[in-house]
């Protein structure tokens, strides 16, 4: 009996069962479900000085207070997420993801206060929890297992995509309805509302690509309690550790930029330069873009070297790169000239590189049966990072100057590097993960 071919996307090898329109359809989803994930913290600053007329002087605050609980929102929602993707099946979750993003994104331009503006953060949160814990779980489904790294590379790739369209595209969206004659408010509502109605047609075409199958009969969830006491009793290896204190780091990077960035060009084009706020936000979006164009085009490198040098010795590389480049934010006094733009290019280059080097080392130094777990407590560690460097980052703004949260994320990058350093000799990869590696490299 003849064997069937094997069907391939982009040098991804399916799984039974899944269509070539399926995968695409989940690459889709990595660049839609990024693109609107990244534009409404970037939107946040154009919406508290535009809509709400939050001072200049509280803004950092509040900007951290809603990363805070965006975050916590995530963290409340993960163990409850997953067990609904596999009683219900994975598309539901999406479409409930893209639902609560759209109707977060909608409402976020009508909030009368900052209040109602939390809330409606909560909620995108709570969408924002949903599209990404399927997207890593079809991203899994979706490919034979010798294929999931090139699984994950591609949806990190498309994502990428995602993210350059909002801060390029979707931000300049209000100036350009308010270049049509539209008032300020009435243009930065328009543009939520087109983007949520925007996202609501994603939502629907995803339901109708997306393969309707659910989870395999052998998938087993663990609870939350369980997941967070296995994943941290692994941190007694050296090399776990390492990687959950690089993504406490590297998430929270993610987090400094969109959110932080826009609103230190946005307070400084209004305030000292006399542009609209929606003029702002587009010149916060090119530079912004710049940066995220950069982390794009230099996400295979840091892929290729994590095939060819310990993995433990990149990720303090890429926690160096990452340091170095927030600490040089101290450099800048306008964030509009030129200095600016060298900046952006080299925290894209560190952003990238904190974000997939962590992976990869906790994937080589975890067991196999414990491996849920281990990326579970590293997606909590992620989380974490983001809340306490949102609001010490959101304060040391207010109070101190714009470049303070760069400066918070350089140093603690830096206490990475120095825990890195003396670890590194002691990180020893699992003999399976050594096998497993070797036949992956021999088949990509």
């Amino acid at each position: 009996m003849a064997v069937p071919p094997i069907r391939r996307v982009l040098g991804a090898q399916l799984a039974d069962g899944i269509s070539r329109g399926n995968m695409w359809a989940l690459l889709s989803m990595a660049t839609a479900s990024t693109a609107v994930i990244s534009f409404l913290p970037s939107a946040q600053p154009h919406i508290l000085g535009t809509v709400l007329g939050v001072p200049e002087s509280a803004q950092g605050r509040v900007v951290g207070l809603l990363g805070f609980a965006a975050e916590l929102a995530m963290i409340v929602s993960l163990a409850w997420y997953g067990a609904l993707a596999d009683r219900f099946g994975r598309r539901p979750i999406v479409i409930a993801g893209f639902a609560l993003t759209a109707v977060g994104t909608a409402l976020f331009p009508f909030a009368g206060n900052t209040t109602v503006l939390i809330a409606l953060r909560v909620v995108f949160g709570l969408g924002v929890a949903a599209l990404n814990a399927m997207l890593s779980t079809i991203a899994i489904d979706y490919v034979r297992s010798r294929s999931r790294g090139k699984s994950y590379g591609l949806t990190g790739l498309f994502g990428g995509l995602g993210a350059v369209v909002a801060v390029l595209v979707m931000v300049r969206l209000p100036q350009s309805l308010e270049a049509g004659g539209l008032d300020p408010v009435g243009a930065t509502r328009l543009a939520f509302l087109l983007i949520a109605a925007a996202v609501l047609v994603v939502a629907l075409l995803l339901w109708l690509t997306l393969s309707p199958s659910g989870a395999s009969e052998t998938a087993t969830r663990v609870p939350l309690t369980r997941l967070v006491r296995e994943g941290l009793s692994l941190a007694r290896d050296p090399g776990v550790a390492l990687s959950y204190a690089a993504s406490f780091v590297a998430r929270a990077d993610l987090a400094v930029v969109v959110g932080f960035m826009t609103l230190w060009i946005v307070d400084h084009a209004t305030s000292q330069d006399g542009m609209s706020g929606a003029e702002a936000l587009a010149r916060a979006g090119a530079v912004v873009g710049i940066s995220q164009t950069v982390a794009l085009v230099c996400a295979p490198l840091f892929g290729w070297l994590g095939d060819r040098m310990p993995r433990q010795n990149l990720v303090i590389l890429a926690q160096t790169i990452a340091a170095l480049s927030y600490l040089s934010t101290l450099l800048i006094d306008d964030p509009l000239g030129g200095g600016m733009m060298v900046v952006a290019v080299l925290i894209g280059v560190g952003e990238i590189a904190g974000i997939t080097t962590a992976g990869p080392l906790l994937a080589q130094q975890a067991p196999a049966e414990l491996r849920g777990s281990a990326f579970g407590v590293h997606t909590l560690c992620g989380a974490v990072g983001i809340m306490i460097i949102s609001m010490l980052g959101g304060l040391l703004y207010d109070v101190w100057r714009p470049a303070g949260p760069f400066v918070l994320s350089g140093v603690s990058g830096l206490l990475v590097v120095g825990f890195g350093l003396a670890v590194r000799r002691r990180v020893r990869p699992r003999p399976e993960a050594d096998s497993v590696r070797e036949a992956s490299v021999l088949a990509s």
